[in-house]
């Protein structure tokens, strides 16, 4: 679980049953994402906030808990956000920037800062494009597990957020998919995706909460 932490076993429960991975997943957390404008006018960072499970978040204390004290301290959380910075760089952190449907680089985050409160993993980080990154065209933002074994819900739409004045200009939608019926419309593509590329694919997109903009 120290390796992969986050990823651990999708693939291994998605191999059983493709389409009930796809349905189904086992971690779960609440998320907060704020996009940011810079004072150039271009989208400067986003900012990620995700609260865990008690059932998962216990087990990470189990995992990561050295000194059994039954918290965690300092160095035991660093040693998380370390994990998690290495585990999810070929998930794209989970985090998903478009521009008129393509996706955008951006470059890993400096550092994924890890708490532990009321019984609950907390995990706080930002990302910033590679390259200048206009708010002009139809812009897309999102939070998703390609292998689709971590759930990240936005509650309220209002978990999604956009902070500046070009951005605050854009139109905005919160797109919500029913998960029932994408799979009803896609299941043949969805089963193709999972055995092209069982780790991952773009398909998973369809499942996801995300913010459009139309700028």
């Amino acid at each position: 679980m120290k390796k992969r932490l986050l990823p651990m076993a999708a693939c291994a429960a998605a191999c059983l049953a493709p389409l009930t991975a796809f349905a189904h997943p086992h971690i779960f957390a609440e998320a907060r994402m704020e996009i940011i404008e810079g004072a150039d006018g271009n989208v400067q960072e986003v900012r990620n906030i995700w609260r865990f499970d008690e059932m998962f978040s216990a087990s990470v204390v189990l995992d990561y808990d050295k000194n059994s004290d039954a918290k965690l301290d300092k160095e035991e959380l660093a040693e998380i956000g370390n994990t998690v910075h290495e585990s999810l760089a070929e998930y794209s952190y989970y985090t998903f920037i478009a521009v008129n449907g393509k996706n955008i680089d951006f470059n890993k985050p400096d550092v994924i800062h890890v708490d532990y409160k009321d019984g609950q993993i907390l995990m706080f980080f930002s990302v910033k494009p590679k390259s200048p990154l206009p708010v002009k065209g139809k812009l897309s933002f999102g939070a998703w597990d390609p292998t689709m074994y971590t759930a990240i819900d936005f509650a309220k739409d209002t978990d999604i957020v956009v902070k500046g004045p070009h951005l605050a200009a854009c139109k905005h939608k919160v797109v919500r998919p029913d998960p029932d019926e994408i799979i009803a419309q896609n299941q043949s593509s969805l089963t193709d995706a999972f055995f092209n590329d069982p780790t991952g694919t773009d398909m998973t997109k369809l499942f996801a909460t995300r913010l459009e903009l139309q700028c």
